[in-house]
């Protein structure tokens, strides 16, 4: 079984709608890390003339490679992604992982299902 990580980055008020939406198309699990900071590409300023730098929750997935695309369209969805601002999500090959084994059982049948 091959893996995907995708990484999820967004304001805290996105956090439980983009888990919300990972889980319904078929995720297992997350990771978040709290108060990332981040900066897009227009760099808001404050009346000082400092700028102001959000702060943002990580989110990671784990998740089998065939639900990969579904899973990342719906975090696109759930966190208004389209919009210039408001967060940005990808995914990246995992060459290996352990602890994962209790993933693996519950996976490979919703898998075969879809291929």
């Amino acid at each position: 079984m091959r893996f995907k990580l995708i990484v999820a980055m967004a304001e805290e008020k996105w956090t439980d709608a983009l888990m919300d939406a990972a889980r319904d198309a078929g995720a297992k699990g997350s990771t978040v890390i709290h108060n990332g900071k981040g900066k897009g590409v227009d760099v808001a300023k404050t009346f000082l003339g400092l700028s102001l730098e959000i702060a943002i929750d990580i989110i990671l997935l784990l998740v089998e490679e065939h639900q990969s695309r579904t899973i990342l369209e719906a975090l696109e969805k759930a966190g208004d992604m389209k919009e210039k601002g408001t967060g940005i999500a990808f995914q990246v090959d995992v060459e290996d992982a352990v602890g994962v084994s209790h993933q693996i059982r519950e996976l490979v049948s919703m898998v075969e299902e879809q291929i």
